[in-house]
């Protein structure tokens, strides 16, 4: 038996930083994103023998466990072997686990969380488990957040599970998921306008959010009211894209770009800021890191005949334009004939 499945990237406009803990759960934060037509897959083979087989395809590595053995953490596909210890640590049957994804960790897009929705996609769909959107969101931030202490907020793991525009608003206790009905024509109208650029480099995010969570925790002034600026920012982004006032959508992407960048240093660095300086001067109104920062992708808001311009002068830069649509479906598992 195979079993596949396919798991949305996102991209995030604004509120990030707001879904990580102390804050959202002092204080509650909002977050406003989109899934796009980069994914993360898996596929689950079943075999007669006791044991688990990983095949990551991105980076040509082959592991295997013994289904009997004691599954420690180690650094080496901890994802794949904490979504197994957490959800089919009594299984009597061994598993073949394929996965890959269309971006890598550290991009900006929430691959790993990606990838760990992918995976208990795959479970469920093996198992029979009625899990919730709901339900398979917040296992996969235990997982990876609790279980395995990676550092992050809450924002791509409902983004991936549940797909499409939405304003997701979190608590110290619950998560609510807004889905946004938004016009075709605005969503055709804003792909149109959007450019993706990868800066050529990839980053820890976990530093950069240690960072953003001790400035919180000292109660520093600036950081203190940079966010408190970036969760308007994300509600004030969600009504223009809701009342199709796009342009208005682009320079409010620049004025949360500006209060991220308070949050902690490395958010940014000479080359970002070149990338995106650049792109300003030759037609972008607004734009953004995507991700905690540091590196990943760079998405821009341009006036519409000057983005082949700024594609063009970013590309110069070093950057790589990547082309993308937007994504209304979220995890997608199904049953293989072979």
């Amino acid at each position: 038996m195979i079993i596949r499945s396919k798991v949305p990237l996102r991209i995030s406009f604004g509120g990030g930083g707001t879904d990580v803990s102390p804050y959202k759960d002092e204080k509650g934060g909002v977050v406003l994103s989109a899934t796009i037509d980069k994914y993360a897959y898996g596929s689950l083979r079943t075999n007669e023998e006791r044991k688990l087989t990983v095949h990551s395809l991105d980076y040509d590595i082959v592991a295997k466990y013994q289904l009997d053995d004691e599954i420690t953490y180690d650094g080496e596909l901890d994802l794949v072997k904490a979504v197994w210890k957490n959800m089919c640590q009594s299984s009597q049957q061994g598993c073949d686990f394929f996965i890959h994804s269309d971006a890598p960790p550290g991009s900006g897009l929430g691959s790993s969380s990606t990838m760990v929705v992918a995976l208990i996609g795959l479970v469920m769909h093996w198992q029979k488990l009625p899990l919730t959107n709901y339900e398979i969101a917040e296992l996969a931030y235990q997982i990876e957040r609790v279980e395995l202490a990676i550092k992050g907020g809450m924002q791509d793991q409902y983004a991936a599970t549940f797909g499409g525009f939405n304003f997701i608003e979190f608590g110290a206790d619950k998560v609510i998921v807004n889905p946004l009905r938004i016009d075709r024509n605005t969503i055709n109208e804003l792909e149109y306008h959007l450019l993706l650029c990868y800066t050529g480099r990839t980053r820890l995010s976990a530093n950069i959010i240690d960072t953003q969570v001790s400035n919180y925790q000292k109660r520093d002034d600036d950081v203190m009211e940079a966010m408190e600026k970036i969760k308007e920012s994300a509600i004030q982004l969600k009504n223009a894209l809701l009342q199709n006032r796009l342009n208005d959508f682009g320079a409010l992407l620049h004025d949360a770009w500006v209060q991220k960048k308070r949050m902690a240093k490395q958010i940014t660095n000479p080359h970002i800021d070149e990338l995106y300086e650049v792109a300003r001067k030759h037609g972008a109104l607004g734009g953004k890191i995507l991700g905690a920062g540091g590196g990943g992708y760079l998405l821009l808001y341009c006036e519409f005949d000057k983005k082949h311009i700024v594609a063009r002068e970013v590309e110069k830069l070093g950057g790589q334009v990547v082309g993308f649509t937007f994504e209304t479906r979220g995890l997608q598992t199904w049953r293989a004939k072979s």
